[in-house]
Parts: C-alpha cells; structure tokens; sequence
C-alpha cells in the first residue's frame, strides 16, 4: 500500500496524461506492465489523531459501504463499466462545519482532477463521507508525502490518498479500518523482456538484486515503492543495489522512463495500470 501516488510540469491529473499523449505518434515508445505483484498492502484512511469520535464514525462508515455493496459500486466507476463521478470542493472556511480532507490528487484511479473537479475511489467515497456526516467537503491538494503530516498539524480531518498502513504514519494519524488490497508492481518499456520468465515476486526480486548502481528505478515519494527499491523498513532485506529516483507522482516517473532516463518504474498497481493506459493512448 499504499501507502510510508521531469520531462513535463504535470498538474498530476488524467487531462495532463491526455495532453502528454495527444502528439505520440504510432512510433512512440510505450510501457507495460508485468503483472506480478511484488507486494502485499492494505490502504487505509489516515484520520486526525485528536478526534477519536470522527474515527468511529469513518469505521463505521468503511463497514456501511462494504456491507450495502456501495464500494463495489464506486469500483466499478473506475475498473469496470460504470463512470466516474464528479467531486467538487468547497473553499476553506472555520466559520463553517466542514471536512478537510488532505489528498494527492495524481493517484488515478483514487484520486485525480479534471478541471477544477475531483475524481476516483477515495474522492467519491469522500463526498460520501462528509454527506453522512452532514459536513461540507473541502479537499486539500498537495504532494503526497505532505499528506499524513497535514492531518497530524491539524491542518485536514482526514488523509484519503491511497495510503497503505505504515508505522511510520502512524506518527501523525490514526489510521482507519482498510479498505482495499494493494500491491506494487514494476513497468518496463514495451520491448523489454527482462522480467518475461518471472513467475512470482521473488523471481523479479532476485533480477533486480542482480543488477548495479547503472540500474535506475523510478518512483513515487513516499510511496512503498520508494522503501522496496531503497531497502527501507519492511524491504531492508531487499538489498537492492540500484539506483532509486524519485518522482512528485508517477506519471512523470513513466514519462521519465519513456524517455529513457530511467530502466522500470515501481509503483502501485491500479495506478500503474492508468498511467501506462494513458501515456500508451489507449484510453
């Protein structure tokens, strides 16, 4: 998970994807991605350690959603035949009850922008949310590894970013009951077949250790890809001797991999499959 999500100034959303790929001609390099899953993550939500109350009522409404088959409605906007709903924001005010919602809005397919609108799961079960709770939605844009930082200085409610439970956030918020399955998987160029014969995530592990410091591998800040291809917390065993390289989102760590200036990108795996999507221009 989630979750310790440049050639180009993206504004991290689906549209500046679009405009990346509006001039890829039939020859343009492409990605894919090995669809092996190097990890196993929970994604949670990261609620402001001061307000127990809002916890339980954000389990409480995790359970809701599962049990009524609401979740699986929201997925289906974003993996199967549904559409994605438009999230709008308030503006910031104290005066008013409201939800601030701390995120990085360049994780399709959790969170991502359109215009002024917001889209994705944690978007969409966000309005959710502050309807349930009577509270006008206000959502906080930023870098990702400002996300949990935020809710721990009081500046948002809640983190809803795609997030994976860590131990290290749990400096800053409380984290909620999970909500989804994640994993991290690795993208290559389209020609690549280095990683072909790979049948499982130690197969691709023990390639990866092969290789040296002339090995460069992209990533999210902050992100778990980031600790696996550092060798930090639970990947200390990793002990990769590659060179890491880390991105604002990871669009711009495939962009960069296109372009050649690095070998694979790790990442999570549904945002993984968008980017390549998109930057492919397949969508």
């Amino acid at each position: 998970m989630k979750k310790i999500l440049s050639v180009f100034l993206l504004l991290a959303t689906l549209l500046s994807l679009t405009a990346l790929t509006a001039c890829a001609g039939d020859d343009a390099a492409k990605a894919k991605v090995i669809e092996i899953e190097l990890t196993q993550e929970e994604y949670a939500f990261g609620v402001d350690k001061d307000q127990p109350e809002l916890l339980e009522k954000v389990n409480a409404f995790i359970k809701k959603i599962m049990d009524d088959g609401t979740f699986d409605d929201i997925c289906n906007h974003y993996f199967g035949d549904g559409e994605p709903v438009a999230v709008q924001s308030a503006e910031l005010d104290t005066s008013k009850d409201q939800l601030v919602v701390a995120t990085n809005a360049a994780f399709e397919p959790f969170e991502y922008k359109k215009g002024e609108n917001y889209y994705g799961i944690d978007m969409e079960i966000a309005a959710l949310l502050a309807k349930e709770l009577n509270l006008e939605l206000v959502i906080s844009n930023m870098d990702f590894d400002a996300v949990c930082l935020s809710v721990g200085q009081h500046k948002a409610d809640i983190a809803m970013a795609g997030l994976t439970i860590k131990e290290d956030r749990k400096e800053h918020v409380t984290f909620s009951d999970p909500y989804y399955q994640a994993s991290q998987k690795i993208i290559v160029k389209d020609g690549d077949t280095t990683f072909d014969n790979c049948k499982t995530a130690d197969d691709v592990l023990k390639k990866l250790q092969a290789m040296d410091s002339n090995t460069k591998i992209g990533y999210q800040n902050g992100t778990t890809g980031k600790m696996y291809v550092e060798n930090e917390d639970d990947y200390a065993s990793n002990n990769l001797k590659v060179t890491g390289k880390g991105y604002k989102n990871g669009s711009l760590a495939v962009q960069d991999l296109l372009n050649g200036n690095v070998n694979y990108v790790i990442i999570d795996a549904a945002p993984a499959e968008c980017i390549v999507k998109a930057l492919n221009g397949e969508n």
